[in-house]
């Protein structure tokens, strides 16, 4: 790490195993290029860094980790929004800056249980791996079993029909969310079984995408919403918006994330995610 010890949480790995623990200071980019270096000796490095201050090291990214095509592990802390850490902090870009590179695999995990499942698989992999997750606990209401870790590959979790919400990292619980709102609205309407309700998909993969679901879904979906706490401009939803469009699929695509135009201010996480629409009941309102 580079002087995130606490924020990390590698604090207390440091205290357990002292001599696989390393803090760099405030030097993201010997942090990285560092890393590279142990790779190249056979190691599995993991870089404990937040989104926004591994912008930092970008040069070294590229040139001493995609290009080698070396085993780097990058664990992307404080990835979105981080309330009143204030917008040098916000973890918003770290999707867009690391899909364009050759090698890299992207990940998110929807909570706390589905990370170290992600790190694992991070760690068998031959090519540089980047995982993002938020600043802050999920809020624990949607504690489906975790499944299986299939690499690109996303997971259904709510099938339905006509909308698919493809949730990216945390707003999967903002998608479960939105779809526990319909089945009361639609229970309170009297009914006991609803075709309106959307399919919720915890895509698990922002590169390489599960292809082949996206392919299913145009077959029984007229209408796609991503969701992610990042920017819009080439984030996850862009990803998906790239492979409709290279494949010509018939889906209508919404995007809902944070406006590239839009510098996000000191507040509270719930009201950073209100701001920009990422929760159940604006989510809800969409679909519906």
């Amino acid at each position: 790490t580079a002087a995130m010890p606490d924020g990390t949480g590698l604090a207390k790995f440091g205290k357990a195993f002292p001599d696989r623990y390393f803090d760099v200071g405030i030097a993201e980019a010997h942090a990285v290029c560092f890393a590279a270096g142990a790779a190249t000796s056979g190691l599995k490095p993991v870089c404990a860094i937040y989104s926004t201050f591994l912008q930092r090291a970008y040069d070294q990214i590229v040139h001493d980790v995609c290009v080698q095509n070396l085993p780097v592990v990058f664990c992307m802390d404080r990835a979105g929004f981080v309330g009143d850490d204030g917008p040098t902090h916000m973890g918003l870009y770290d999707i867009a800056y690391m899909r364009t590179l050759p090698n890299m695999i992207l990940m998110a995990p929807r909570n706390e249980d589905e990370l170290l499942p992600m790190l694992e698989h991070a760690l068998k992999q031959g090519s540089p791996v980047g995982i993002r997750y938020p600043r802050g606990s999920t809020s624990g209401k949607h504690r489906d079993p975790i499944a299986p870790i299939v690499h690109g590959r996303a997971e259904v979790l709510r099938r339905g029909s006509g909308v698919a919400l493809l949730a990216y990292g945390n707003t999967v619980d903002v998608a479960l969310d939105a779809y526990d709102i319909l089945c009361h609205n639609d229970t309170g309407n009297g009914s006991s079984h609803s075709e309106g309700l959307p399919t919720v998909v915890n895509m698990r993969f922002a590169k390489p995408l599960d292809e082949a679901l996206l392919m299913e879904l145009a077959t029984e979906h007229s209408h796609v919403l991503t969701l992610e706490e990042h920017s819009l401009a080439g984030g996850f939803g862009s990803a998906v918006v790239d492979f409709v469009s290279d494949h010509g699929l018939g889906l209508a695509i919404e995007r809902l994330g944070i406006p590239n135009n839009a510098l996000v201010q000191h507040d509270t996480q719930p009201k950073q995610r209100a701001l920009f629409g990422l929760t159940g009941e604006h989510v809800a309102a969409r679909v519906a």
